[in-house]
Formats: C-alpha cells, sequence, structure tokens
C-alpha cells in the first residue's frame, strides 16, 4: 500500500492514542498542535501508549506547532477541543491539500460547520469516536476502553477509515451525520460532567444509584431533544446506550474531568449548553442538561480562582 500522511490536529489524550495506533501500523503521522509541554515530550520520547494490561509501547511520531511546516496534506484528523476548532481552521487552511479532507472526531457540536467555514464544505467530514484515553503525563496515554469509529459517508476519507481498521479500531459507516452527532451528544451529556463534578471514573457511575439515575435522565432528555428535531438516534434505547458505553470505558477519566482537574477550559458550551439552545428551539424542557451546564461552569470559576 502507497502510505500517505495522516496529520492529527491536537496533543491531548486522544490525538496521542491515535497517533500511537497508526504508528504502530507503520503509517506516516504528524501531530500539530500548541501544547507546548505536550509537543517538547513527544519530540524527546515519542509517544508511550499503555495499554490495559499496563504493558506500554513507545511510538517515535513527528510532531510541530507549525502548520507551514507540514506541507500539503490529503488526510487530517481533527481531535482538538471544541474551543479551540476556530485555531484548528486556520491552520488547516495552510497545510491542507485542495482536494484533501479534515475528518473531525471531536466532542460537541457545530465543529464540522466552524471547520467548514474554513475549508469548505467538501473538505470536512464528521465522525465520532466513543473511545476512552487519558494521559498519565504530557505525550503518555492511558488507554482507557476501545468503543467505535462511526464515520459519515465521503468519498474522501476511505485511506483514513482503513487506515483506522488496520489500526484496530471498529470503524462503522453511518448515512445521517445529525444522526451521529447526536447519538454523541446523548453520551457526553450524560457522562461527561457528572464524572467531571464527583471526580469520579465512567464506570463508577454506574456503581452509583443516584449518579446512575442522573446519566440516565440526562440521556433520556438530551434524546427528547433529538427526537423532537426529527434526528433518529444510531440506538434504540439511550438508557442501554449510555450504560454499555460507561462499562466499555470503565477505566477512563472523561476528557471534562481532564480538563478540571487541570484548570483548563472544557467543552461544555459546546456539549450541555448547546443541548439546551437546541431544547429552547424545539420547544422541549431541558432542566438537567441546563443546572450541569451551570454546575460546570461555577466549578471551573471556583478552580481558577485557588
Amino acid at each position: 500500500m502507497n502510505r500517505q500522511q495522516i496529520l492529527i490536529v491536537g496533543s491531548g489524550a486522544m490525538a496521542c492514542l491515535f497517533a500511537a495506533r497508526l504508528s504502530a501500523i507503520g503509517e506516516k503521522v504528524v501531530l500539530l498542535g500548541t501544547w507546548k509541554e505536550g509537543i517538547q515530550a513527544i519530540q524527546n520520547n515519542g509517544i508511550t501508549l499503555i495499554e490495559s494490561d499496563q504493558t506500554s509501547h513507545t511510538f517515535p511520531v513527528e510532531v510541530t506547532d507549525q502548520p507551514t511546516k507540514v506541507g500539503h496534506v490529503k488526510y487530517a484528523i481533527v481531535l482538538v477541543k471544541a474551543w479551540q476548532t476556530n485555531r484548528a481552521g486556520q491552520q488547516l487552511q495552510e497545510c491542507l491539500a485542495p482536494d484533501g479532507v479534515a475528518l473531525t472526531l471531536q466532542n460537541g457540536m457545530g465543529n464540522r460547520e466552524l471547520l467548514a467555514q474554513h475549508l469548505g464544505a467538501e473538505r470536512v467530514a464528521l465522525g465520532i469516536a466513543t473511545l476512552g484515553a487519558h494521559l498519565t503525563a504530557p505525550g503518555q496515554v492511558q488507554y482507557g476502553g476501545m468503543g467505535k469509529i462511526s464515520l459519515t459517508i465521503h468519498d474522501r476519507v476511505k485511506y483514513i477509515r482503513d487506515s483506522l481498521q488496520r489500526a484496530g479500531f471498529t470503524v462503522e459507516d453511518v448515512d445521517n451525520p445529525d444522526s451521529l452527532l447526536w447519538g454523541k451528544l446523548v453520551v457526553n451529556s450524560a457522562m461527561n460532567p457528572l464524572t467531571a463534578l464527583l471526580g469520579i471514573k465512567n464506570g463508577e457511575i454506574l456503581e452509583r444509584p443516584t449518579a446512575r439515575a442522573l446519566m440516565i435522565n440526562l440521556a433520556r432528555e438530551t434524546a427528547a431533544v433529538a427526537y423532537a428535531l426529527g434526528i433518529p438516534l444510531p440506538f434504540d434505547n439511550p438508557t442501554n446506550y449510555v450504560e454499555s458505553v460507561a462499562q466499555r470505558t470503565a477505566q477512563n477519566y472523561s476528557s471534562m474531568l481532564q480538563d478540571v482537574r487541570r484548570g483548563a477550559p472544557t467543552e461544555i458550551d459546546a456539549i450541555c449548553g448547546a443541548i439546551v439552545r437546541a431544547g429552547e428551539q424545539a420547544g422541549v424542557p431541558t432542566p438537567l442538561n441546563e443546572t450541569l451546564w451551570q454546575l460546570i461552569k461555577a466549578l471551573v470559576f471556583i478552580k481558577k480562582q485557588l
């Protein structure tokens, strides 16, 4: 197979996970990041992937903070936080080939549309990843549970799709991108803010009856907004689905919990905040999403004062 360079925009946990998995099968991977500690660690030591059985492997990966040093790439995977999407779009304007594609696997609403403003709709593809990973140190990623990657059908993503499958990811095609997006929102809204507020791993939600009840009700509330908007979800039962994701990623610390612990901005506006706004448009009350939206913002504010 003729190897093509795959650009990964980001240097956090998910970016390191994807870079390590793709490097392990011989793909040419380059990371484009802005986090100085992460970039320096990867430059000096590569990326270390710690598996669920605690065995680890280290992979040398090229990394830069300069999009002009990347060249014109045909394939990019965007794995930055939702609040960083505008910057990622600006960077990709400088290095994505005219016939290239940027696949967003980010959390939250609005990422695809924002990237399309910079790159054009034909150069943006939407995907959803229900995977678990967290950083134990800059450039060191702990695998937290393998779910699947769902991709909308796009004629430019075949190479990325095939590479992800060969790297051991479970990949499926989905016809309806809005279904894909709202399916992930059900999971993110139900799990991420709860784990961030309680300071627990995903699986611990299932062990706490009140937390589990809140997770289920959040999933149902978000699903109700999707149904009111006429968007079919990629699963029949939101309760069963969110519980299955919590079980598959039981040992993972959610990205929102990691952000709160680091004192970094969270994606709560693009998750619960976006659901509240969509619920207002659809005439569906979203009191749980609104409460957790405000609680996370209050928690982040408190952390900044400490």
